[in-house]
């Protein structure tokens, strides 16, 4: 045998031999087929097939993140919302997801879009914006009992964006303003219900005891002398407050 005919051989013992060897990765699995009929699934590691007459499928079993492309949905209300999501997904059957489906990553994103327009233009505006949990969940569930047959798990799905109309976004401000509004009439006036009684009480401390409306206007009168006003208002009674508050001491020492 000359060196011709040896380098020939080695090359192709060599080419038949990387041709059978296949590595596997720890996050992935191989199905294997045997002349067009699958023979088996091969964990990760160095697995051998036979060249040509064999074929490795590797599969990923990692999550992966899809992003469901914005798109104009109608909620029940008949207001026009562009609704953005994201679903997580892996792989749980590799042998279901090579065979039952030819492109399951491409399966899943279409039955991901049409289900979040199915399931929120079932939903309010309000429901939309307010139950966006119990939303996400049902969606969640719908892909995932389509894609169960495929091998494949949808783990969750989240509703990432809701743009709404100019119109319906100012609207909604003044709706905002309007409530808060209402609150805050509400606590004036339970403020005013609050004051209002501690007064009618005051009222009658005071016909009880007419002195204490007197040095209640002497302590008016000292607050005022200490912020230096140069105009200080006397009260129509205040004339009679010295009397009053004298007479008052000499029956007490009495």
């Amino acid at each position: 045998m000359d060196v011709l005919t040896a380098g020939l051989l080695a090359a192709v013992i060599i080419a038949i031999i990387s041709l059978s060897l296949k590595i596997v990765k720890q996050y992935e699995r191989g199905v294997v087929f045997r002349l067009g009929r699958v023979i088996g699934v091969r964990d990760p590691g160095l697995r051998i097939i036979i060249p040509v007459i064999d074929r490795m499928v590797k599969v990923s079993l990692r999550i992966v993140t899809m992003p469901i492309p914005s798109q104009k949905i109608i909620t029940q209300d008949n207001v026009s919302i562009d609704v953005a999501a994201v679903a997580y997904f892996k792989v749980s059957d590799p042998l279901r997801a090579v065979v039952a489906i030819e492109d399951y990553y491409g399966a899943v994103n279409q039955i991901s879009q049409t289900t979040v327009r199915n399931v929120i233009g079932q939903f309010a505006l309000d429901e939309v914006l307010s139950e966006t949990a119990r939303i996400n969940e049902r969606i969640k569930e719908i892909i995932d009992e389509h894609s169960e047959p495929w091998g494949i798990n949808v783990t969750t799905v989240e509703i990432k964006d809701i743009k709404l109309p100019e119109g319906m976004q100012r609207a909604m401000a003044r709706q905002a303003e309007a409530e808060r509004e209402k609150r805050a009439k509400i606590i004036t006036a339970e403020g005013e219900y609050l004051s209002a009684a501690k007064l009618g009480e005051a009222a009658d401390v005071i016909e009880k005891h007419p002195v204490a409306l007197q040095l209640r206007n002497l302590q008016i009168l000292a607050e005022i002398a200490t912020e230096k006003n140069s105009t200080i208002v006397f009260p129509a009674q205040f004339m009679s407050a010295i009397r009053d508050v004298k007479e008052f001491i000499e029956r007490e020492v009495e």
